[in-house]
């Protein structure tokens, strides 16, 4: 089997409807989980004190109740499935080298999200945070592991400013094949710009690290959003990115109907 014989089936693989549907339900459910990450830092910003604000945090909420325990299994195999189009769209997409590389990564993402997912969902879930601090203090035990450190800093800031961008640009539309109407363009922009800044301090809590030589520095999400909360207005910023990450959600409820898939 040649190149374009694995690439003509990986197409082939992509375009089957059960693909395609795992596809769409899969940013659904990523709608979900931006919401119920929204939610919980909206409820930290008016002073609780509950779960994490983090992927660790909506998923943990989630398995809380018979709903959201069959909430996650759905999870398990959309995310799966929306890893595996990615994969099929790195090998038979006829674009750059940049794009193939930006829906490999997709991929792992996902793959993680469903790992992840399926954790929670057969109670063996953990925090996200300590994970984070663990691969921080794990990977500054390597050789230049403060340069490594810095380095994913470094990145995750640009995936942020990333984000901001798309979301002020509006680029994300490129994503999608039809018209998903006005609204779900408006969250989408403050969603992906709300994204964005968040990301933004997840990277320079990485970078922070790096520097103090202090792997605990490196908190996630839910670390990024109580720095922000312990900025001058903290309370009021916070609850404008949990609005956005809501936003973000109620847009990728627009995708999974309007997405190029």
């Amino acid at each position: 089997m040649d190149t374009t014989d694995v690439k003509d089936a990986s197409r082939r693989a992509g375009d089957h409807p059960a693909l395609e549907t795992a596809a769409r339900v899969g940013y659904a459910v990523n709608g979900v989980l931006h919401i119920v990450i929204g939610v919980i830092a909206l409820q930290l910003a008016f002073g609780s004190k509950g779960k994490s604000a983090d992927q660790s945090g909506a998923l943990g909420s989630m398995a809380d109740n018979g709903f959201g325990l069959f909430m996650l299994w759905v999870a398990v195999v959309a995310w799966l499935g929306l890893a595996l189009w990615q994969v099929t769209e790195a090998i038979s997409g006829g674009w750059e080298t940049s794009d193939r590389l930006k829906a490999a990564a997709k991929a792992v993402v996902y793959l993680v999200l469903s790992w992840t997912a399926f954790k929670f969902a057969s109670g063996k879930g953990s925090s996200s945070k300590s994970q984070t601090t663990d691969f921080t203090a794990s990977l500054m035990k390597q050789p230049a592991g403060q340069w490594l450190v810095a380095l994913v800093g470094l990145v995750v800031i640009g995936v942020g400013v990333y984000h901001v961008v798309k979301g002020w640009k509006k680029k994300f539309l490129e994503d999608l094949e039809t018209h998903p109407g006005e609204w779900i363009v408006k969250a989408g922009r403050v969603g992906y710009i709300a994204k964005g800044i968040a990301l933004v301090i997840v990277g320079g809590l990485f970078v922070l690290a790096a520097v103090r030589h202090k792997p605990s520095e490196a908190r996630g999400l839910d670390g990024a959003l109580h720095n922000l909360l312990g900025a001058p207005g903290g309370p009021v910023l916070l609850g404008l990115v949990a609005l956005g990450l809501i936003a973000y959600g109620v847009y990728s409820f627009g995708r999974a109907r309007h997405a190029d898939v």
